[in-house]
């Protein structure tokens, strides 16, 4: 029974609070000493090599390219339109004057 009264008096937080404290105390010295370190000379301003473009201006350059593919489609589009209703218009004269030459020419036969 001795025995198991001894463990119980070393439980585990106990031991994990020793544990802690001895790696602190280890790890506080070193942190603590800081070394001795030197001015740091000023380095001279170097012209920064031409980089590819970053993540957002190859968005960005896509975007502006998808635009103007798209405005020329539109464009193409709206000029396919206007030819199809001109040629529609021109058509419909074309018959509507046809009607009108052959509704003249039935009335004069009468």
């Amino acid at each position: 029974m001795s025995e198991k009264i001894e463990l119980e008096a070393l439980s585990r937080r106990r031991v994990l609070t020793l544990l802690g404290l001895a790696t602190l105390s280890f790890t506080v010295p070193t942190v603590l000493t800081v070394p001795d370190a030197d001015a740091q000379q000023p380095t001279p301003p170097t012209v920064p090599p031409v980089a590819a473009p970053t993540g957002t201006e190859r968005r960005q350059e896509r975007r502006i390219g998808r635009t103007e593919r798209r405005q020329e489609r539109r464009a193409r589009r709206q000029e396919r339109r206007l030819t199809r209703r001109e040629g529609r218009r021109t058509r419909r004269e074309v018959r509507r004057e046809g009607r009108t030459e052959r509704r003249e020419e039935r009335r004069e036969a009468r």
